[in-house]
């Protein structure tokens, strides 16, 4: 027996090795025409603000998703397009992701390492005022916040915040993960992203509205104003400050909403001043 022979491998699979290089080469060549075309669009001036579209990049995942088929399951797909938009973005100038992080385990930081990219600077802040300042002074590209909830302190509420509509403002962006349902071992967390550009509408989409209430105002009523304007209420978070006076709303609505939008000025008292604090891309594999 010739001393090669139980080293080489059967013919078949050398030739689907080869396969598998060819592939290889071909996915090169495509990320490179496609890095050169991003190129090309930053040198264009066509951009305004940071190149970071949370919209646009959920658009583009729902089109490969949507035409994927084959044994490659699609949230490796995910993951693979989101390296790929991490690093593209990157491209077109500095990205530094603001994370809140309170858990010594360092849930949110993961999640946000996740979507934004391995090799994405990532800076950690123990409250959310941090976090949020750095994006509103220009230090940060985004801010990464956990998910509002009604028993949270006041520290904690980040949100109301956002009902600033002066030259610095910023608006939820984002929603994180994108993709659901989550793999054992992965970060058991949910956050919003918050940015100092607008968002994006990405086609399917939720929006954010914080609105003040009367202090006595209550859940129904709130939800009967906002269904009898036109709009389609999927969540709400209501606080109530500790003199029962006044009443914050944090309320999500189907679809992409602006300012603009002439439902919110038929909202009735006890509604005041309601103010879209950002909108997000419906994730994906699961509802929001």
């Amino acid at each position: 027996m010739p001393k090669d022979d139980q080293f080489s491998p059967p013919p078949d699979l050398a030739a689907l090795r080869a396969e598998v290089d060819a592939v290889d080469d071909a996915i090169h060549d495509a990320l490179r025409r496609r890095a050169d075309v991003v190129a090309r669009i930053a040198a264009s001036g066509a951009k305004s603000g940071v190149a970071l579209r949370p919209g646009r990049e959920a658009a583009i995942l729902r089109r490969l998703i949507a035409r994927h088929d084959g044994p490659l399951p699609a949230q490796a797909l995910v993951r693979v397009w989101r390296e790929l938009l991490a690093a593209t973005t990157a491209m077109q100038g500095p990205v530094l992701i603001a994370v809140c992080d309170p858990d010594p385990a360092g849930a949110v930081t993961h999640l946000a390492r996740e979507h934004f990219g391995a090799l994405t600077p990532i800076r950690v802040h123990r409250s959310p005022a941090q976090a949020m300042t750095e994006v509103r002074h220009g230090s940060a590209t985004v801010a990464v916040l956990k998910l509002p909830a009604e028993d949270e302190s006041a520290q904690e509420a980040w949100w109301p915040a956002l009902r600033q509509t002066d030259e610095k403002r910023v608006h939820v962006v984002a929603r994180l993960p994108f993709w659901a349902p989550r793999p054992d071992g992965a970060p058991p967390a949910a956050a919003l992203v918050i940015s100092a550009s607008a968002p994006d509408p990405s086609g399917r989409d939720r929006t954010l509205i914080a609105i003040e209430l009367d202090g006595e105002a209550s859940r129904a009523r709130l939800v009967g104003a906002l269904t009898a304007a036109g709009l389609e209420v999927a969540d709400v978070l209501l606080r109530r400050s500790p003199g029962g006076g006044v009443a914050q709303a944090l309320v999500e609505v189907d679809g992409f909403v602006t300012d603009e939008d002439a439902r919110l000025g038929q909202l009735a008292p006890p509604l005041r001043s309601p103010v879209v604090i950002g909108a997000y891309a419906l994730p994906e594999g699961a509802a929001a």
